[in-house]
């Protein structure tokens, strides 16, 4: 998978969990809480900035945080919650997420 395809898909699938997170936790129907937005336009920024996009399989697995430390804990708090949710949210992003990250963390092994 090529770097602009892993970043796409990255986005996807936290902009997802953000939105999960947010209408569970903080009733939000029509869009994102401004808190929720702020996280969401953050971790945009980051994985647009990441200088690691080719050899990782997600940021959640990377051994570099570049995140705030204030701004790591919520996406934790974020991907924690949605995280098991997402199979029954959203199966399919939640399904090929899962396949494409082992295939990812597979072929790192190898080549490491």
């Amino acid at each position: 998978m090529d770097t602009a395809s892993k970043r796409q898909r990255e986005k996807r699938v936290v902009e997802a969990m953000i939105a999960l997170y947010c209408r569970k936790k903080h009733g939000d129907r029509g869009g994102l809480c401004p808190d929720c937005a702020a996280l969401l336009e953050y971790a945009r920024q980051r994985s647009e900035a990441c200088p690691f996009m080719e050899t990782k399989t997600f940021c959640s697995n990377c051994k570099v945080h570049c995140y705030r430390p204030e701004m790591r804990q919520k996406i934790r708090d974020v991907m924690r919650f949605s995280g098991p949710r997402m199979l029954l949210a959203h199966p399919v992003l939640a399904v090929r997420h899962l396949i494409e990250s082992r295939k990812e963390k597979k072929r790192q092994e190898c080549m490491g």
